[in-house]
């Protein structure tokens, strides 16, 4: 009896990994992209940042998923002092966009609160050193119910369960 409940436990362990590793296969299935003017871990112009015109950089994106019904993007940096900070979040992206231009929000998109405590893009400014920007684009399965009001933490929280495949582009930046 206690062979049979121990295979049993065994056999629902290895169940739940592989559906876990299949969901996380699904999740990185297709060759999403996010590309700028700068390169992967490439030094991000001044003119995007806080020494600069502090305007979102351009963005291309290709290769989104055909079952996408929008896209959310979240730029941060996780080598701030006290935590990643947020320097922009959108969502609510129409899945067919296939450029953001600088200094421009997709239309119909949603601007949230970063943590400069507004809802635009804030550029790079890290205090000292050289920090990471990692520009994170989700492509989601529906669009969100979420107010301009809402956070990083809200936007993720929505998006779980519902993203199809995601991708990432690292620039850096040191004054």
């Amino acid at each position: 009896m206690k062979k049979n409940i121990l295979a049993f436990a065994i056999l629902i362990i290895l169940f739940t990994g592989c559906s876990q590793a299949e969901q996380q296969n699904n999740i990185n299935k297709n060759n999403m992209k996010i590309t700028s003017s700068f390169g992967e871990n490439q030094q991000i112009p001044s003119k995007y940042t806080c020494d600069g015109s502090d305007i979102n950089p351009p963005l291309s994106i290709s290769d989104v998923p055909e079952n996408a019904i929008s896209l959310a993007l979240i730029l941060e940096d996780p080598d701030a002092p006290a935590g990643t900070w947020v320097h922009w979040v959108v969502w609510n992206i129409d899945p067919k966009t296939a450029e953001i231009n600088e200094n421009s929000v997709p239309n119909g998109s949603i601007q949230g609160v970063t943590s400069f405590g507004d809802n635009k893009y804030g550029g790079p400014c890290p205090p000292s050193g050289t920090h990471r920007y990692l520009f994170k684009l989700y492509a989601l399965d529906e669009r969100l119910a979420l107010a301009s009001s809402a956070d990083k933490s809200k936007l993720e929280a929505s998006m779980k369960g519902h993203t199809i495949s995601e991708t990432k582009l690292t620039g850096l930046y040191k004054h």
